[in-house]
């Protein structure tokens, strides 16, 4: 099994559970990070060396990240697996699948990739590397049918994670921050290059909102390795006493927050589905925003507003991703009670779709393959 990012790390994880209770006797090693290996799985490379977001970051990582790819390939092609599963990061995973599958070695996707929103002509690749898909969203099963592809619709596992009332009050107990405040999170992304791009911004955004309401608490979510970078983006802006750090608990930081500052990715659909109104931002390097805007093929970038099929939350993008609008649009969101009240319905709704037991459904679909 192999994931290239801590997203995929927790989705992997629950797909691990889900197959153990099924084969209590499960080996399962690859690439994997803490969450994964937290279920016994054994990484034989961190997922945080594969991590990043952009062709033109990926161009420059790429001699380091083919050397992980040719080693993997190595070992498995001299003692080939039951079954290989890649987790999301279809570049990296396609090209190991396609040479296992011909060894034939079982391969399963999980996390189609987007074909829907961008470089559609990936789908030849897919038919070529894959037996099976396991969908986390309910439209691709039936896109992938139309191109000769099996899949199967098995929920999106955060849908499974998160409660469908999140507790506000309970998780600003747990963080420390009053029950009655006005919280506002910052959540610039999980990767290097994300947190380069986003921080600053997002914190002198923070800045301003502080400046038109005083009282606001400021909560940002990040982990080890990223913390060096928040910490000095945080004292660049002379916010240390506004801002509080959390490692990790990002979860909590959403149940807790009014309203969300998000970088575009997993954290959104995961503020979406704690029902909280969000603005997305995003900044990838120049090269690769005009490579990837060419290929995209929907008018969002957010997951909540590709999912409900309408602009239901602002995105700023590039160029937009500016303190003074940032902050604009999220004080837009604490002045309209109506608007979040209707947001929150369209999540709630988007919630009880994507919730379908994902570790017991992706189980079930990959015993067929195995027993086929």
């Amino acid at each position: 099994m192999v994931a290239a990012e801590r997203s995929g790390d927790m989705l992997a994880a629950l797909l691990l559970q889900g197959m153990q209770k099924t084969w209590p006797l499960l080996q399962a090693s690859g690439i994997g990070g803490p969450q994964m290996d937290a279920t016994g799985f054994v990484s034989r490379w961190s997922c945080d060396e594969l991590s990043v977001r952009g062709l033109v970051e990926a161009l420059w990582r790429y001699r380091h990240i083919n050397g992980i790819r040719q080693a993997l390939i190595q070992d498995l092609l001299a003692s080939p697996p039951d079954l290989y599963v890649g987790v999301d990061a279809s570049d990296f995973n396609l090209p190991v699948e396609r040479l296992l599958r011909q060894k034939g070695v079982p391969t399963v996707q999980l996390v189609c990739p987007s074909i829907w929103a961008w470089r559609p002509e990936r789908v030849k690749k897919i038919r070529d590397s894959v037996d099976h898909v396991l969908c986390i969203y309910p439209f691709e099963p039936d896109l992938l049918a139309q191109h000769g592809i099996s899949g199967t619709f098995v929920g999106h596992p955060v849908a499974d994670v998160i409660a469908l009332t999140p507790d506000r009050q309970q998780a600003r107990l747990a963080l420390g921050l009053p029950v009655d405040a006005t919280v506002v999170a910052l959540l610039p992304g999980s990767r290097p290059s994300e947190v380069k791009g986003l921080a600053l911004s997002f914190l002198q955004a923070a800045q301003l909102m502080l400046q038109q309401r005083p009282e606001l608490k400021f909560v940002l979510p990040t982990h080890g390795l990223l913390k060096p970078m928040i910490d000095a983006a945080i004292a660049q802006v002379g916010m240390q006493t506004h801002v509080q750090v959390v490692m990790g608990r990002s979860h909590e930081v959403q149940a807790a927050c009014d309203v969300a500052l998000v970088a575009s990715g997993t954290a959104t659909l995961e503020t979406a589905l704690h029902k909280r109104p969000m603005v997305i931002a995003y900044k990838m390097q120049w090269l690769s925003w005009q490579i990837a805007n060419r290929q995209r093929l929907l008018p969002w970038v957010g997951l909540p507003n590709i999912l409900c099929n309408e602009s239901l939350v602002p995105e700023f993008l590039q160029e937009q991703v500016q303190p003074t609008a940032l902050a604009q649009a999220v004080m837009r969101w604490l002045d309209d009670p109506d608007a979040v009240t209707h947001i929150q319905q369209r999540f709630a709704d988007l919630h009880h779709q994507l919730r379908q037991d994902m570790p017991t459904v992706a189980t079930h679909a990959i015993q067929k393959i195995i027993a086929a």
